[in-house]
Protein backbone atom coordinates (compact mmCIF):
# COMPACT_ATOMS: atom_id res chain seq x y z
CA UNK A 1 0.00 0.00 0.00
CA UNK A 2 1.18 3.58 0.18
CA UNK A 3 -0.07 4.78 3.37
CA UNK A 4 2.81 7.33 3.97
CA UNK A 5 4.48 9.90 6.24
CA UNK A 6 4.94 13.40 3.93
CA UNK A 7 4.76 16.70 6.09
CA UNK A 8 2.74 19.68 5.23
CA UNK A 9 3.71 21.31 1.87
CA UNK A 10 5.13 24.73 1.44
CA UNK A 11 2.84 27.87 2.08
CA UNK A 12 1.79 30.01 -1.21
CA UNK A 13 1.52 33.67 -1.60
CA UNK A 14 0.06 35.71 -4.54
CA UNK A 15 2.94 36.86 -6.61
CA UNK A 16 4.76 36.32 -10.14
CA UNK A 17 8.66 36.69 -10.78
CA UNK A 18 16.76 10.07 2.95
CA UNK A 19 16.30 6.97 3.65
CA UNK A 20 13.81 4.39 2.35
CA UNK A 21 11.02 2.79 4.61
CA UNK A 22 8.57 0.27 3.38
CA UNK A 23 5.86 0.65 1.62
CA UNK A 24 6.78 4.16 -0.31
CA UNK A 25 9.02 5.92 2.86
CA UNK A 26 10.28 9.44 3.30
CA UNK A 27 12.32 10.80 6.31
CA UNK A 28 10.61 13.66 7.55
CA UNK A 29 13.17 16.28 8.71
CA UNK A 30 11.52 19.14 10.77
CA UNK A 31 8.01 18.78 9.29
CA UNK A 32 6.35 22.37 9.18
CA UNK A 33 3.27 22.54 10.88
CA UNK A 34 -0.06 22.75 9.69
CA UNK A 35 -1.47 25.78 8.72
CA UNK A 36 -3.39 27.79 10.88
CA UNK A 37 -6.91 27.02 10.61
CA UNK A 38 -6.44 23.67 8.51
CA UNK A 39 -9.54 22.02 8.14
CA UNK A 40 -9.74 18.24 9.91
CA UNK A 41 -13.39 17.04 8.22
CA UNK A 42 -14.40 16.91 4.41
CA UNK A 43 -16.78 19.70 2.97
CA UNK A 44 -17.96 19.39 -0.52
CA UNK A 45 -17.29 22.71 -2.43
CA UNK A 46 -19.13 24.64 -4.25
CA UNK A 47 -20.07 22.83 -7.53
CA UNK A 48 -17.82 24.36 -10.09
CA UNK A 49 -17.95 23.38 -14.27
CA UNK A 50 -14.53 21.50 -14.45
CA UNK A 51 -12.29 21.76 -17.48
CA UNK A 52 -11.69 19.29 -20.10
CA UNK A 53 -8.98 16.88 -19.41
CA UNK A 54 -6.54 16.39 -22.48
CA UNK A 55 -5.47 14.19 -24.33
CA UNK A 56 -2.38 12.03 -22.62
CA UNK A 57 -0.32 12.44 -25.98
CA UNK A 58 -1.00 16.24 -26.08
CA UNK A 59 -0.32 17.07 -22.14
CA UNK A 60 2.92 17.17 -19.93
CA UNK A 61 1.76 14.28 -17.54
CA UNK A 62 3.29 14.76 -13.93
CA UNK A 63 2.43 11.32 -11.57
CA UNK A 64 2.51 11.92 -8.00
CA UNK A 65 2.08 9.53 -5.54
CA UNK A 66 -0.16 10.16 -2.94
CA UNK A 67 2.10 10.78 -0.03
CA UNK A 68 4.10 12.96 -1.97
CA UNK A 69 0.74 14.93 -2.40
CA UNK A 70 -1.02 14.41 0.94
CA UNK A 71 0.47 14.12 4.33
CA UNK A 72 -0.23 10.69 5.67
CA UNK A 73 1.73 9.70 8.93
CA UNK A 74 -0.66 8.48 11.11
CA UNK A 75 -2.16 5.65 8.38
CA UNK A 76 1.54 4.96 7.65
CA UNK A 77 2.08 4.16 11.61
CA UNK A 78 -1.25 2.08 11.54
CA UNK A 79 -0.09 0.35 8.53
CA UNK A 80 3.30 -0.02 10.54
CA UNK A 81 2.46 -1.53 13.61
CA UNK A 82 -1.06 -3.68 12.39
CA UNK A 83 -1.08 -4.59 8.70
CA UNK A 84 -3.33 -3.67 5.67
CA UNK A 85 -6.70 -4.39 7.04
CA UNK A 86 -6.29 -2.00 9.90
CA UNK A 87 -5.45 0.39 7.63
CA UNK A 88 -7.46 0.53 5.18
CA UNK A 89 -10.24 -0.12 8.13
CA UNK A 90 -8.68 3.71 9.52
CA UNK A 91 -9.55 4.92 5.75
CA UNK A 92 -12.77 3.91 5.15
CA UNK A 93 -13.75 5.12 8.97
CA UNK A 94 -11.79 8.45 8.07
CA UNK A 95 -12.74 8.85 4.34
CA UNK A 96 -14.67 12.05 5.20
CA UNK A 97 -11.64 13.54 6.73
CA UNK A 98 -9.29 15.40 3.87
CA UNK A 99 -5.52 14.94 4.42
CA UNK A 100 -3.02 17.70 5.02
CA UNK A 101 -1.11 18.81 2.21
CA UNK A 102 2.28 17.19 1.19
CA UNK A 103 5.51 18.30 -0.20
CA UNK A 104 4.37 18.23 -3.90
CA UNK A 105 0.84 20.11 -2.81
CA UNK A 106 2.23 23.77 -4.16
CA UNK A 107 3.75 22.50 -6.66
CA UNK A 108 0.75 20.85 -8.47
CA UNK A 109 -1.58 23.61 -6.91
CA UNK A 110 1.17 26.25 -9.38
CA UNK A 111 0.77 23.62 -12.56
CA UNK A 112 -2.60 24.00 -12.09
CA UNK A 113 -2.64 28.03 -12.02
CA UNK A 114 -0.15 27.89 -15.07
CA UNK A 115 -3.09 25.47 -17.16
CA UNK A 116 -5.86 28.17 -15.80
CA UNK A 117 -4.02 31.59 -18.19
CA UNK A 118 -3.05 28.87 -20.82
CA UNK A 119 -6.63 27.65 -21.19
CA UNK A 120 -7.55 31.77 -20.77
CA UNK A 121 -5.14 32.29 -23.94
CA UNK A 122 -5.68 29.00 -25.80
CA UNK A 123 -9.18 27.74 -25.33
CA UNK A 124 -8.85 24.72 -28.15
CA UNK A 125 -5.15 24.00 -27.10
CA UNK A 126 -4.53 20.84 -25.27
CA UNK A 127 -0.92 21.07 -24.64
CA UNK A 128 -1.35 21.78 -21.01
CA UNK A 129 -0.21 19.87 -17.56
CA UNK A 130 -2.04 16.51 -16.36
CA UNK A 131 -1.74 15.59 -12.95
CA UNK A 132 -2.22 11.94 -12.53
CA UNK A 133 -2.34 10.11 -8.83
CA UNK A 134 0.03 7.46 -9.21
CA UNK A 135 -0.19 5.28 -6.00
CA UNK A 136 -0.10 1.79 -4.52
CA UNK A 137 -3.01 2.41 -2.61
CA UNK A 138 -5.93 -0.12 -2.37
CA UNK A 139 -9.03 0.72 -4.09
CA UNK A 140 -11.24 1.29 -1.30
CA UNK A 141 -8.92 4.29 0.17
CA UNK A 142 -9.80 6.16 -3.21
CA UNK A 143 -12.28 7.82 -1.76
CA UNK A 144 -10.39 9.08 0.84
CA UNK A 145 -8.12 10.68 -1.68
CA UNK A 146 -10.96 11.73 -4.02
CA UNK A 147 -12.58 14.02 -1.33
CA UNK A 148 -8.77 15.47 -0.47
CA UNK A 149 -8.61 16.61 -3.67
CA UNK A 150 -12.60 17.39 -4.11
CA UNK A 151 -11.63 19.51 -0.72
CA UNK A 152 -8.64 21.07 -1.87
CA UNK A 153 -10.41 22.01 -5.59
CA UNK A 154 -7.99 19.99 -7.19
CA UNK A 155 -8.03 19.20 -10.97
CA UNK A 156 -6.92 15.33 -10.56
CA UNK A 157 -8.97 13.17 -12.96
CA UNK A 158 -6.90 10.27 -13.81
CA UNK A 159 -5.96 7.61 -10.60
CA UNK A 160 -3.62 4.49 -11.04
CA UNK A 161 -4.48 3.15 -7.47
CA UNK A 162 -2.33 -0.50 -7.78
CA UNK A 163 -3.73 -2.80 -4.77
CA UNK A 164 -0.34 -3.01 -3.11
CA UNK A 165 1.83 -3.77 -6.48
CA UNK A 166 4.44 -1.01 -7.71
CA UNK A 167 2.59 1.33 -9.91
CA UNK A 168 6.17 1.94 -11.80
CA UNK A 169 5.10 -0.50 -14.94
CA UNK A 170 1.94 1.92 -15.87
CA UNK A 171 3.77 4.97 -16.09
CA UNK A 172 4.93 4.71 -20.07
CA UNK A 173 0.87 4.01 -20.36
CA UNK A 174 -0.06 6.95 -18.85
CA UNK A 175 2.75 9.10 -20.67
CA UNK A 176 4.31 10.19 -17.59
CA UNK A 177 6.89 13.29 -18.35
CA UNK A 178 7.73 13.16 -14.32
CA UNK A 179 7.12 10.84 -11.68
CA UNK A 180 7.49 12.24 -8.42
CA UNK A 181 7.05 9.98 -5.11
CA UNK A 182 8.50 9.79 -1.47
CA UNK A 183 10.19 5.94 -2.32
CA UNK A 184 13.30 6.04 -3.10
CA UNK A 185 13.15 2.25 -4.66
CA UNK A 186 10.30 3.57 -6.81
CA UNK A 187 11.83 6.46 -8.16
CA UNK A 188 15.42 4.60 -9.18
CA UNK A 189 12.90 2.08 -11.21
CA UNK A 190 11.34 4.86 -12.99
CA UNK A 191 14.70 5.98 -13.71
CA UNK A 192 15.78 2.52 -14.69
CA UNK A 193 12.84 3.08 -17.37
CA UNK A 194 14.02 5.75 -18.73
CA UNK A 195 10.98 8.26 -16.94
CA UNK A 196 12.21 10.98 -15.23
CA UNK A 197 11.65 10.80 -11.71
CA UNK A 198 13.02 11.92 -8.46
CA UNK A 199 12.10 11.57 -4.52
CA UNK A 200 10.58 14.37 -2.82
CA UNK A 201 11.14 15.48 0.46
CA UNK A 202 9.80 18.30 2.90
CA UNK A 203 11.15 21.32 4.00
CA UNK A 204 12.68 21.49 7.80
CA UNK A 205 10.44 24.90 7.90
CA UNK A 206 7.46 27.03 5.92
CA UNK A 207 8.57 29.08 3.10
CA UNK A 208 5.44 30.84 1.26
CA UNK A 209 5.98 30.06 -2.66
CA UNK A 210 3.80 31.88 -5.08
CA UNK A 211 0.58 31.09 -6.40
CA UNK A 212 0.57 32.56 -9.94
CA UNK A 213 4.17 31.61 -11.09
CA UNK A 214 5.90 28.18 -11.17
CA UNK A 215 9.06 28.06 -10.36
CA UNK A 216 11.43 24.98 -10.79
CA UNK A 217 15.16 24.90 -10.36
CA UNK A 218 17.30 22.50 -11.54
CA UNK A 219 20.86 21.25 -10.97
CA UNK A 220 22.90 21.00 -13.90
CA UNK A 221 25.16 17.67 -14.06
CA UNK A 222 23.37 14.03 -13.64
CA UNK A 223 19.74 16.32 -13.95
CA UNK A 224 19.70 18.34 -16.88
CA UNK A 225 23.20 17.12 -17.90
CA UNK A 226 25.18 13.20 -18.36
CA UNK A 227 27.17 12.34 -15.38
CA UNK A 228 30.05 12.67 -17.73
CA UNK A 229 31.85 15.65 -15.76
CA UNK A 230 31.32 14.31 -12.66
CA UNK A 231 32.65 11.04 -13.76
CA UNK A 232 35.72 13.31 -14.57
CA UNK A 233 35.74 14.64 -11.01
CA UNK A 234 35.62 11.50 -9.10
CA UNK A 235 38.02 9.76 -11.00
CA UNK A 236 40.58 12.53 -11.52
CA UNK A 237 40.10 15.46 -9.39
CA UNK A 238 38.52 19.05 -10.06
CA UNK A 239 41.51 20.08 -12.04
CA UNK A 240 41.70 17.90 -14.54
CA UNK A 241 38.05 18.51 -14.65
CA UNK A 242 38.45 22.24 -15.33
CA UNK A 243 41.10 21.16 -18.34
CA UNK A 244 38.47 18.56 -19.52
CA UNK A 245 35.82 21.17 -19.67
CA UNK A 246 38.09 23.99 -21.32
CA UNK A 247 38.75 21.08 -23.79
CA UNK A 248 35.41 20.29 -24.36
CA UNK A 249 33.48 23.76 -24.35
CA UNK A 250 32.11 23.57 -27.61
CA UNK A 251 30.82 19.80 -27.53
CA UNK A 252 27.61 19.58 -25.94
CA UNK A 253 26.81 17.24 -23.01
CA UNK A 254 24.55 14.26 -23.14
CA UNK A 255 21.55 14.72 -21.80
CA UNK A 256 20.27 14.10 -18.61
CA UNK A 257 16.83 12.14 -16.78
CA UNK A 258 15.57 15.71 -16.54
CA UNK A 259 16.28 17.39 -19.59
CA UNK A 260 13.14 16.35 -21.39
CA UNK A 261 10.72 18.45 -18.32
CA UNK A 262 13.06 21.59 -18.73
CA UNK A 263 11.97 21.36 -22.38
CA UNK A 264 8.52 20.67 -21.69
CA UNK A 265 8.03 23.64 -19.81
CA UNK A 266 10.12 26.16 -22.59
CA UNK A 267 7.95 24.72 -25.02
CA UNK A 268 4.74 26.20 -22.75
CA UNK A 269 6.71 29.43 -21.72
CA UNK A 270 6.67 29.95 -25.72
CA UNK A 271 3.22 30.01 -26.12
CA UNK A 272 2.91 32.76 -23.15
CA UNK A 273 6.35 34.43 -25.25
CA UNK A 274 4.32 34.55 -28.50
CA UNK A 275 1.31 36.64 -26.85
CA UNK A 276 3.68 39.18 -25.88
CA UNK A 277 3.90 37.73 -22.32
CA UNK A 278 7.61 37.20 -21.38
CA UNK A 279 7.72 39.31 -18.25
CA UNK A 280 4.51 38.03 -17.12
CA UNK A 281 5.08 34.32 -18.13
CA UNK A 282 4.08 32.09 -15.15
CA UNK A 283 6.46 29.75 -15.65
CA UNK A 284 10.39 30.72 -14.54
CA UNK A 285 13.23 28.65 -14.36
CA UNK A 286 16.82 28.77 -12.63
CA UNK A 287 19.67 26.52 -13.47
CA UNK A 288 21.57 25.99 -9.91
CA UNK A 289 24.60 24.48 -10.22
CA UNK A 290 27.81 24.22 -7.76
CA UNK A 291 30.12 24.97 -11.28
CA UNK A 292 32.56 27.57 -11.79
CA UNK A 293 31.01 30.04 -13.98
CA UNK A 294 34.75 30.92 -15.66
CA UNK A 295 35.92 27.39 -14.83
CA UNK A 296 33.42 25.16 -16.04
CA UNK A 297 30.38 27.39 -16.81
CA UNK A 298 30.43 27.92 -20.24
CA UNK A 299 29.86 24.63 -21.30
CA UNK A 300 26.49 24.16 -19.20
CA UNK A 301 25.46 26.92 -21.03
CA UNK A 302 26.29 26.32 -24.16
CA UNK A 303 24.71 22.96 -24.44
CA UNK A 304 21.36 24.86 -23.50
CA UNK A 305 21.63 26.62 -26.31
CA UNK A 306 22.79 23.50 -28.14
CA UNK A 307 19.58 22.16 -27.42
CA UNK A 308 17.67 25.38 -28.03
CA UNK A 309 16.47 25.68 -24.48
CA UNK A 310 17.74 27.98 -21.77
CA UNK A 311 16.65 28.95 -18.15
CA UNK A 312 15.62 32.30 -16.94
CA UNK A 313 18.10 32.38 -14.46
CA UNK A 314 21.69 30.48 -14.50
CA UNK A 315 23.29 30.26 -10.91
CA UNK A 316 27.03 28.88 -10.70
CA UNK A 317 27.91 28.70 -7.09
CA UNK A 318 31.56 27.51 -7.48
CA UNK A 319 30.71 24.88 -4.78
CA UNK A 320 29.23 27.15 -2.35
CA UNK A 321 25.90 25.80 -0.69
CA UNK A 322 23.14 25.76 -2.21
CA UNK A 323 20.24 25.99 0.25
CA UNK A 324 20.46 30.13 0.89
CA UNK A 325 20.43 30.93 -2.62
CA UNK A 326 17.47 28.66 -3.13
CA UNK A 327 15.52 30.78 -0.01
CA UNK A 328 15.55 34.19 -1.98
CA UNK A 329 14.46 31.50 -4.97
CA UNK A 330 11.86 30.42 -3.72
CA UNK A 331 11.05 27.51 -5.72
CA UNK A 332 7.87 25.26 -6.02
CA UNK A 333 10.58 22.39 -6.39
CA UNK A 334 14.54 21.86 -6.13
CA UNK A 335 15.84 18.89 -8.39
CA UNK A 336 19.72 17.70 -7.47
CA UNK A 337 21.79 14.21 -7.46
CA UNK A 338 23.07 15.10 -4.12
CA UNK A 339 21.95 14.27 -0.99
CA UNK A 340 23.83 16.83 0.57
CA UNK A 341 22.59 19.72 -1.90
CA UNK A 342 18.95 17.83 -1.14
CA UNK A 343 19.58 18.18 2.87
CA UNK A 344 21.01 22.01 2.28
CA UNK A 345 17.57 22.68 0.72
CA UNK A 346 15.35 21.43 2.56
CA UNK A 347 17.46 23.05 6.14
CA UNK A 348 16.35 26.47 4.29
CA UNK A 349 13.09 25.61 3.76
CA UNK A 350 12.76 24.32 -0.21
CA UNK A 351 10.70 21.52 -1.58
CA UNK A 352 13.91 19.54 -3.06
CA UNK A 353 13.27 16.46 -4.69
CA UNK A 354 16.81 13.87 -4.86
CA UNK A 355 17.26 12.55 -8.94
CA UNK A 356 18.96 8.91 -8.34
CA UNK A 357 20.73 8.91 -11.83
CA UNK A 358 24.86 8.85 -12.57
CA UNK A 359 27.88 8.12 -10.57
CA UNK A 360 27.33 9.65 -7.55
CA UNK A 361 24.29 6.61 -6.70
CA UNK A 362 26.71 4.42 -7.60
CA UNK A 363 28.87 5.22 -5.00
CA UNK A 364 26.33 6.07 -2.65
CA UNK A 365 25.28 2.28 -3.08
CA UNK A 366 28.43 0.43 -2.87
CA UNK A 367 28.84 2.42 0.39
CA UNK A 368 25.74 1.07 1.65
CA UNK A 369 26.26 -2.28 0.85
CA UNK A 370 30.09 -2.09 2.32
CA UNK A 371 28.51 -0.56 5.59
CA UNK A 372 26.05 -3.35 5.59
CA UNK A 373 28.63 -5.92 5.33
CA UNK A 374 30.52 -4.41 8.15
CA UNK A 375 27.76 -4.51 10.45
CA UNK A 376 26.89 -8.21 9.66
Amino acid sequence: MEPAGQGQGQGQAQGQGQGCSAPEGQQDAGRPRPREGAQTSHQTPSPRKKPKSPKPENAITIAVSSRALFRMEEEQKIYSEKGVEAYVKYQLDHESEPFLPGAAFAFVKALEAVNTQLRELYPESEELFDIVLMTNNHAQVGVRLINSINHYDLFIERFCMTGGNSPICYLKAYHTDLYLSSDCEKVSEAIEEGIAAATIFNPSKDVMVPENQLRVAFDGDAVLFSDESEQIVKAHGLDMFFEHEKTYENKPLAQGPLKGFLEALGKLQKKFYSKGLRLECPIRTYLVTARSAASSGARALKTLRSWGLETDEALFLAGAPKGPLLEKIRPHIFFDDQMFHVEGAQEMGTVAAHVPYGIAQKQRRMAEKKRAKDIE
